[in-house]
């Protein structure tokens, strides 16, 4: 021991430096020492070595993306309440009629008040106390939209809001702030950090945690998912810590993935993952018989957002001739009804249900002939698009509602709790004199590297690459902690290399 953890007083100061022991690993015995009898034992020492540096610079340098992500987070969980309190005049009814009147009333009151733009789409009510939307398509709003807010009991409009694919302006505000701290693409490349680092964060603490050999409490549940209440000082902070990391750790590793799947470089490889694996959903086709075919996606719900229609060539009576096809057809609850663009493309109507169980069915009407011209069913969803979807609305807390909300609010609430823990405990190892304290903690030792076995590095290296390009912002920032870690040698050359 140096010097200077012989001065450091006793107490917490005291287990302050055995922790710094500990979480460093092995650093003092020779290549003599480590070639031990046990080849088995000197892996594990080195891997746990090189983990407890990774876990270091990764939980120092991407925990700041992470405290960011988990607060907006937390912030956009309860969206759906926001809005029930800022907008409720807009959303809800004044009072529940005995039946609702036909869209045409309902979208011709809409345009009595409001006669500019285009005629995007009708969204009917999700329950008895809700109002129809009427989209309008406005080209000064670009990829936003002037919904119309109608009571579908007396057809009286009760408000507009600008809209952004049916999510309110507080709730695309606090959606934006999640995704990128409307910095616009370059901001997104902050939720990309955090998602692609989350889960090797999580699985690398996890390691250390379970395998740390501390005698019989590391081998009872007890002492892996409970603080030890009997720990001082550093060892305090590491075990609320870890055993909070392991309650989440499930939760986390859910948003990391789900995260990745709509980031930007992350999200395109997963995009060609789908495309290989034809795991895409089905696409609705659009074209009337006898027309050139076109398909649309998914999202064909929304396939006039942002362009609108011509009010002049589509009858509002279409809109519930199209409708009781629709209903006919098995598509119930919420629905979105959209006019073909030309005249060769059929009406397109699609759930929009995303509280479990989902509805997603959508179908192309001809109201014409009054018939079903394609259809697209969650049934015929391959498993890889419905996980995807599922993933989605769950991440975003709406696939099992107040549940969703509550659980997502506590993983949140958990992982910032982590992290002050984890920047406590840097702060606590901090090297301590007799005249003073170093205002940051001790790194762990470098040269971990040098401690694994060959066969670990001839198979980590190539699995560390290919992560690198499936996860292209990990791979990066990655490299970024290598560079620092040899600038932190070459200013410190005494240290190992």
């Amino acid at each position: 021991m140096s010097s200077t953890q012989e001065q450091a007083p006793r107490d917490d100061r005291g287990e302050a430096v055995m922790a710094v022991a500990e979480a460093a690993g092995p650093t003092g015995p020779s290549p003599a020492a480590e070639a031990g009898p046990s080849q088995p034992g000197r892996s594990w020492r080195g891997v746990r070595a090189l983990l407890v540096r990774l876990h270091f610079y990764a939980g120092v340098f991407v925990a700041p993306f992470l405290l960011v992500a988990a607060l907006t987070g937390l912030a956009y969980t309860f969206t759906p309440q926001l809005d029930q309190l800022v907008y409720g005049d807009q959303l809800r009814v004044e009072q529940v009629g005995n039946g609702p009147r036909p869209l045409t009333e309902q979208i011709a009151a809409a345009r009595d008040a409001h006669p500019e733009g285009t005629l995007a789409s009708v969204i009917t009510p999700p329950g008895p106390e809700d109002t129809t939307r009427v989209v309008l398509s406005l080209p000064e709003l670009g990829d936003k939209q002037r919904t119309v807010f109608v009571d579908p009991y007396t057809a009286k409009v009760q408000g507009e809001l600008t809209t952004w694919y049916g999510s309110t302006p507080l709730t695309t505000w606090l959606d934006d702030l999640h995704r990128n701290l409307h910095l616009g693409e370059t901001g997104r490349l902050y939720s990309e950090v955090a998602a692609s680092w989350l889960w090797v964060i999580v699985a690398g603490g996890l390691v250390l945690w379970l395998g740390r050999a501390r005698g019989q409490r590391a081998r009872s549940a007890r002492g892996v998912l409970l603080p030890d209440r009997s720990a001082r000082g550093v060892r305090r902070t590491r075990s609320r810590h870890a055993a909070t990391g392991v309650w989440l750790a499930i939760g986390l590793f859910f948003l990391s993935a789900t995260g990745l799947t709509w980031s930007h470089y992350a999200g395109d490889h997963f995009g060609q993952l789908l495309d290989a694996a034809k795991g895409h959903a089905p696409e609705l086709v659009t074209t009337l018989p006898g027309g050139a075919e076109t398909a649309e996606g998914e999202h064909a719900g929304h396939a006039g957002h942002g362009t609108g229609h011509d009010s002049a060539s589509t009858d509002p009576a279409d809109f519930d001739a199209v409708l009781a096809v629709a209903r006919d057809a098995g598509l119930g609850g919420r629905v979105e009804l959209t006019p073909p663009e030309d005249a060769v493309s059929a009406w397109t109507v699609a759930q929009d249900d995303n509280r479990w169980p989902v509805q997603y069915d959508q179908v192309a009407v001809d109201p014409a002939k009054g018939e079903v011209t394609a259809e697209s069913r969650w049934s015929d969803y391959p498993a890889l698009a419905k996980l995807s979807k599922l993933g989605v609305q769950g991440h975003m807390g709406l696939l099992f509602g107040l549940a969703n909300q509550i659980l997502l609010a506590l993983i949140a609430l958990g992982l910032i709790f982590v992290i002050v823990w984890g920047y406590r405990m840097w702060w606590q190892r901090r090297p301590m004199r007799d005249d003073r304290a170093a205002v940051f903690g001790k790194a762990p030792a470098r040269g971990t590297w040098r401690q694994l076995p060959l066969p670990v590095l001839i198979i980590g290296v190539p699995a560390v690459v290919a992560l690198g390009w499936a996860l292209p912002v990990l791979g990066i920032t990655l490299i970024g902690f290598l560079v620092l870690d040899v600038a932190a040698g070459l200013v410190r050359p005494g240290r190992a290399a």
